[in-house]
């Protein structure tokens, strides 16, 4: 139970320190819509997809208004269409994922995830054709975002899948050159995908989950930092255990708070209530930015040398602090770092702190990976292939989640600016380091699974 001097805590973040609820994501199973004629999926989608979301966007407002906790986006995640419409070719996926788009406008909610494959060791007909029409289904969509699952602590890499998915990711910068390729930003690659994370562009519903269920995402880095900058304002000698226990509290207030929140809109939809993700996740705004933290604890910049340190332990701090919170914690849960939408980082990155060689480092211990990093739009397909097999292959030999949301913007080089607008923000074009991978790209296959014994 939350004490009298932490609920007033707790109040003071909702107005000073832009504590919200992320997202609430109504997660609907697809697997009974399945059929082999696309045109009758799409209508038992959308018939399905409106009898549990009708009234969600309402019920999110109603709930929010009661608490005085703003929900900031509505969302739905569907069961992975590269397996529901294992039976379609390119065209009928796109034909899908426009009919997802138009139940997700009838929805009223922001986007609708689950455009989704799974292809960590093989893929099916379905599955490419899903990773073939990625392009045009991203680029003539507004509210369809999808996910590849390439690799797993299990079964290793499908590079086969990777040399595909770069160069997919430059047909969709090309297709949505007119937004500097703004359909790249909603498609992330993912090794060891979470089936419950309701943050996009990743969220989708797994096999094994309930007919619907609410999964939510909460936030707070303003209040992380503001609890920091109070306690070292209070006691300057706290060393990093000690901050790690400030850290650890904030998130254990912020967790409760969108439980409360997600069980009540899952008792008003009478669905299940499913996890909180109480991932730091900043926004573009001044004072919600992880970025911020790290100045907090004295690192000049994200970037920075100790910045690995620091995260490691942000990182910690705020799944303990969480789990003691909720028994459902699930999702990604850790820290967020994307490149566009913290204003802190994006700063850093353009200050020159905050290198794609040093954004890869600092993703071995965070919750995500090399998230909305813009790159110059002349990349290599192999170059964005190469890149995100390294990133991959950190999540595979940790036996952790990471993922790559890579844009290469047309028509821009590293040093150019970019605004994708709202909660995706904008920043500074990343230069691609140096040296070619194209002759290991080539080589295929996929890279074996560690040996999950004689760990150093």
């Amino acid at each position: 139970m939350l004490s009298d001097r932490e609920v007033v805590q707790t109040l003071d973040m909702l107005k000073n320190e832009h504590l919200d609820v992320r997202t609430v994501t109504l997660g609907i199973s697809l697997f009974d819509c399945a059929d082999s004629d696309v045109d009758r999926f799409i209508e038992r989608c959308r018939k399905k997809i409106h009898s549990y979301a009708e009234n969600l966007v309402a019920v999110c407002d109603e709930v929010g208004d009661k608490y005085g906790i703003p929900v900031v986006n509505k969302r739905i995640s569907v069961s992975p269409i590269g397996v529901v419409g294992a039976g379609f070719d390119r065209q009928a996926m796109v034909r899908a994922a426009k009919g997802l788009d138009q139940a997700a406008v009838e929805a009223g909610v922001d986007f609708i995830g689950g455009f989704t494959a799974l292809v960590q060791k093989g893929a099916t007909r379905g599955d490419l054709a899903l990773i073939n029409a990625l392009p045009e289904a991203l680029a003539s969509t507004g509210r369809v975002c999808a996910s590849v699952n390439a690799a797993s602590s299990a079964a290793g890499v499908n590079m086969d899948c990777v040399a595909l998915l770069g160069r997919k990711i430059i047909q969709a910068a090309e297709l949505s050159a007119d937004k500097d390729g703004l359909a790249c930003a909603k498609l992330v690659v993912f090794a060891n995908i979470p089936q419950d994370a309701p943050f996009m562009a990743g969220a989708y519903l797994g096999v094994g989950e309930p007919d619907a269920v609410v999964n939510v995402g909460v936030s707070g880095p303003g209040v992380v930092r503001k609890a920091l900058d109070r306690a070292l304002a209070s006691d300057p000698t706290l060393d990093l255990g000690r901050l790690s226990e400030v850290i650890k509290r904030t998130a254990y207030k912020v967790t409760r708070v969108g439980e409360i929140i997600g069980r009540e809109v899952a008792a008003r939809l009478s669905v299940p209530f499913g996890v909180v993700d109480l991932s730091l996740a900043p926004s573009p705004k001044v004072g919600d930015s992880v970025g911020e933290i790290f100045q907090s604890l004295g690192i000049e910049a994200i970037g920075s040398p100790g910045s690995t340190a620091a995260l490691a332990m942000i990182n910690d701090a705020v799944k303990k602090g969480g789990a003691f919170a909720s028994s459902h914690v699930g999702g990604l849960s850790g820290s967020f770092i994307p490149v566009s939408e913290d204003l802190n980082i994006s700063w850093a990155a353009e200050q020159g702190f905050l290198t794609l060689h040093k954004l890869e480092a600092m993703t071995s211990v965070c919750s995500l990976g090399l998230d909305m990093v813009p790159i110059p739009g002349d990349t290599p397909a192999w170059t964005i292939a190469a890149i995100m097999a390294d990133e991959l292959a950190i999540g595979v030999v940790n036996k952790k989640t990471t993922a790559t949301r890579i844009i290469p913007v047309p028509n821009k080089k590293a040093g150019d600016t970019v605004e994708f607008g709202g909660l995706l923000g904008g920043g500074t074009v990343m230069p691609v380091p140096k040296g070619s991978a194209q002759k290991f790209m080539a080589l295929g296959g996929r890279v074996p699974a560690p040996v999950q014994s004689l760990k150093n």
